[in-house]
């Protein structure tokens, strides 16, 4: 029995379902009408299919707000170190280290990122087509707007603390959000079943940190794909109004989340 289910799954796939969703809960839930809801969709299939296009339309979860107290905080730690070159990559590594962490642990924990796996696998599972092309499509634009606002975010820090994308890989701050993104979510698969990605930590100093500090693996990986990508920027001089404006930007990036 247990063979010839395995067999079946490697032939079809193992599928996520939304089937322990109660019709009539969720018509109680709302305090509709159930003539009103019936007319709209006769049969409980057709409500679950737009229930999954309403969710990828949603999906990819967002921090936002910790991450924009989190920079200030390490900006108000450090504000001393911003006029010195070697000072001020110090504080964008600690940057990346606090980050990154923040990120991972905030995913791991959020109902949102749960939701996000699991519309994958749903996805996979469809058996209509057209839906399934529908609900990949709403996935696709999801995953875009989140990456374009990380996308953004990055470029508007990177030149606010002096740096620039090397010019030597020819790319763009979309990549590095992309694999920025793309390592997050598969550390955060993997830690699903191998908790040591969660709790590991390396007494470090790397990318040039003036000091040792502990390490986690998501902050490892992620330090090395933007210090991979960026370099600082000779171009670029410190002065009051460079603090000014990176106040600002973390101003409104609050001011934009509440």
């Amino acid at each position: 029995m247990l063979s010839a289910a395995v067999a079946m799954v490697n032939r079809t796939g193992l599928t996520v379902s939304l089937d322990h969703i109660s019709f009539e809960d969720v018509i109680r839930e709302a305090d509709v009408s159930r003539s009103a809801v019936y007319r709209r969709w006769p049969y409980k299939d057709l409500f679950l299919s737009d229930l999954v296009k309403e969710l990828a339309h949603g999906a990819a979860p967002e921090i936002i707000r910790d991450e924009v107290e989190m920079i200030r905080s390490v900006v108000a730690e450090h504000a001393d170190w911003l006029g010195h070159p070697e000072l001020r990559h110090n504080l964008v590594v600690e940057l990346f280290r606090r980050l990154s962490l923040l990120d991972f642990e905030a995913v791991c924990e959020s109902a949102g990122w749960r939701t996000y796996l699991a519309l994958h696998a749903t996805f996979i599972g469809l058996s209509d087509g057209a839906l399934r092309e529908q609900v990949r499509t709403a996935l696709a634009e999801s995953e875009q707007d989140r990456i374009g606002r990380i996308t953004q975010a990055w470029g508007q820090l990177a030149t606010l603390f002096g740096y620039r994308l090397r010019p030597e890989f020819g790319t763009s701050f979309q990549t590095v959000a992309t694999l920025l993104t793309a390592t997050l979510h598969g550390l955060v698969i993997m830690a699903m079943a191998a908790p040591g990605i969660v709790t590991d930590r390396a007494k470090a100093s790397p990318f040039g940190a003036a000091t040792m500090q502990e390490w986690s693996l998501p902050a490892l990986g992620a330090a090395c794909i933007a210090s991979a990508f960026l370099e600082p920027d000779p171009a670029f001089e410190w002065n009051d109004e460079r603090l000014a404006d990176i106040h600002q930007v973390l101003n409104d990036w609050a001011a934009a989340e509440s």
